[in-house]
């Protein structure tokens, strides 16, 4: 969908405040969407822009929106720090069951009386 600048500035807004407001109770998935979905709206302005420079209120709103990216990218680097330490929790519990499980196998045992 192709919206002029001003949709554009618009829709930037209405889904930066939309992601903020529930930015603590949101999955790293859906905030992997915004941003996908925010993309597709940077570049439509900066199609806009090549043609027509940016206004300095327009300029003045982006700087804003842009300001409050810092906040998003904390949340997302928290999460994916979260998901980096559940796997790496995940892994060792799997690594310790593995050694366990290949210590006290009954096969083992009976071959080892064998000898």
């Amino acid at each position: 969908m192709h919206m002029d600048r001003s949709e554009c500035i618009s829709q930037l807004q209405i889904k930066t405040n939309d992601i903020l407001a529930r930015l603590y109770d949101l999955e790293y998935e859906q905030l992997e969407s915004f941003t996908e979905v925010r993309q597709e709206i940077v570049d439509q302005l900066i199609e806009h822009f090549s043609q027509e420079q940016a206004s300095e209120h327009e300029k003045a709103i982006i700087n804003r929106l842009l300001e409050k990216d810092q906040e998003i990218l904390a949340r997302m680097n928290m999460l994916r720090l979260e998901a980096q330490d559940w796997l790496h929790k995940r892994g060792q519990a799997k690594v310790q069951r593995n050694a366990y499980e290949a210590g006290y196998t009954p096969d083992s045992f009976l071959m080892d009386r064998k000898k």
